[in-house]
């Protein structure tokens, strides 16, 4: 047992004294980064002296900026050629909303006063007599018919249909039936 008290002993010495080894390294070393900023260095006190460049790239810096001095001129000129056309196009945009607007309003009026008018003067084929607005629409388009006959009362618009020579009541039919086929049925 003794042997082995010797040979951990041992161990604790070589470990204790690698600790004090490094610990003075460290503290050694510290000192010496602050001893070498504090000295005055020769370098330092004489200015480094660049040589000068030779005359042709000397030159040929001085015509690179030269190029790069008038394309950023030319981009500052076109960003305010943009700002001008985007000023413009912004004005016109707002134009022509309102002129889109009072369009818009017009289209209403003139709508209105069109459906008004075909409002009334479907009012005055039902209105008439049967057999007098048969004859009336006898001579008309059969489109322009089915479009009055379409917004009538069914009862005005089959007894006009009903003074009508079959081969036209038949067109106008056929037109009336088919003008919602291809209406979406989704």
């Amino acid at each position: 047992m003794s042997t082995r008290k010797g040979k951990s002993g041992r161990g604790v010495l070589v470990v204790l004294s690698l600790t004090l080894a490094s610990a003075g390294a460290l503290r050694l070393g510290s000192g010496v980064g602050a001893a070498l900023a504090n000295s005055p260095l020769e370098s330092a006190a004489t200015p480094l002296t660049c040589p000068t460049p030779p005359a042709a790239l000397a030159a040929a810096l001085a015509g690179r900026e030269a190029q790069v001095k008038a394309q950023e001129a030319a981009v500052v000129e076109r960003m305010a050629a943009l700002n001008l056309a985007d000023q413009a196009i912004t004005k016109r945009m707002g134009e022509l909303q309102t002129a889109e607007d009072d369009l818009k309003k017009t289209l209403a009026i003139a709508d209105g006063a069109s459906e008004k008018d075909l409002t009334q003067l479907t009012a005055v084929y039902e209105a008439m007599k049967p057999a007098d607005a048969a004859a009336l629409f006898q001579t008309m388009a059969p489109e322009f018919a089915a479009g009055f006959l379409g917004r009538m009362q069914p009862a005005s618009a089959a007894a006009i249909m009903t003074g009508m020579k079959p081969d036209k009541a038949y067109e106008i039919s056929v037109l009336l039936a088919g003008r919602n086929a291809l209406a979406p049925k989704n």
